[in-house]
């Protein structure tokens, strides 16, 4: 058990952060849950351009990768790694744009490359489409760290929610299955469920951010109706074995809807032998660092405090 862990035993983790409050207060569309998706609501939230720039890289550029739109991220100097970004959004909103910030502060934090993918959406391309996307620029990734500064063996993967989801799918998709494996997966409040399982965060959180309704209808976008709620590759909790995958650090919300289970799929990743560092933000709800609330801070801190050593260790 983490620090983090035993200091939640003592600490109601589930009261929301008045930081969070105020956020929401400030901005209400950023709480209010999406329960059934416009035109007007996609072109919003697919937009180009998210909140200003939260902090200054060197060099950034957007470029094409296997015919997939993607947007680099450096700074000078000899780069740690490289991440492999997938954003979240459900499944059918956000783009590369949109989540910036979030590419910008894994940059930061951990002077890795960053790359993120602007993969196919729901519900026009339902799974595996976006999946197959962020498989494609991994492999990419693989087989061109060494002109991007870094070795192939320090290539991780990173993302939120739903890119969450993509994050710990590319590494079951890729489990034995390159030259050289992924050295890391950066799961932020991951969804790996599959809307299957009626977890108590589910029930707790009702409402911030996001509700069952909406869950249930984003899955049915995601899914095109199909029941893949046990294929490991849309619901990676339902995965048959999770070992040998690579180590991972998971970050989660204590006020979140799908914390329940990130923290479960973080137990079983434990239970398979892999390496796992877990921390949960007290009082944090679903989006917190993409919202840049305080503790998003924190958060990139520790991603940032974990990965270079992993990427070090994997590059010895």
């Amino acid at each position: 058990m983490s620090p983090d862990q035993a200091d939640n035993q003592a600490v109601d983790e589930g009261v929301l952060d008045p930081a969070a409050v105020a956020y929401f207060e400030a901005n209400p569309w950023s709480g209010q849950p999406i329960e059934e998706y416009s035109p007007e609501i996609f072109e919003l939230a697919r937009g180009p351009v998210g909140a200003p720039p939260s902090q200054d890289i060197a060099h950034v550029h957007d470029d094409v990768v296997e015919g997939i739109p993607v947007r680099f991220y450096r700074n000078d100097g000899p780069p740690t790694g490289l991440i492999v970004y997938f954003h979240g959004g459900a499944h059918c909103i956000g783009s590369i744009g949109l989540m910036d910030n979030v590419a910008r502060e894994l940059t930061h934090a951990t002077n890795a490359v960053v790359i993120s993918v602007e993969y196919r959406l729901a519900p026009e391309h339902p799974f595996p489409a976006g999946l197959d996307d962020c498989e494609t620029v991994t492999r990419w990734a693989l087989a061109h760290a060494e002109e991007l500064g870094v070795s192939s063996s320090q290539v991780a993967v990173a993302g939120e929610s739903a890119g969450g989801n993509m994050s710990a799918a590319v590494t079951l998709r890729l489990r034995g299955n390159t030259d050289v494996p992924l050295a890391a997966q950066v799961l932020i409040y991951p969804g790996v469920d599959g809307n299957a399982t009626d977890f108590p965060s589910r029930t707790e959180f009702e409402g911030i951010v996001l509700t069952k309704k909406g869950g249930d209808m984003i899955w049915g976008l995601y899914s095109a109706g199909r029941d893949i709620s046990k294929d490991p590759f849309a619901a990676p909790l339902h995965a048959p074995s999770l070992a040998d995958l690579p180590p991972a650090i998971v970050v989660l919300g204590g006020c979140d809807f799908l914390r329940d289970e990130g923290r479960a799929y973080a137990a079983r990743l434990r239970d398979a032998g892999v390496e796992v560092d877990e921390v949960c933000y007290l009082g944090q709800p679903h989006g917190f660092v993409n919202f840049n609330l305080p503790a998003a801070a924190e958060a990139f801190k520790r991603i940032g405090a974990w990965l270079p050593p992993v990427f070090e260790r994997a590059g010895g």
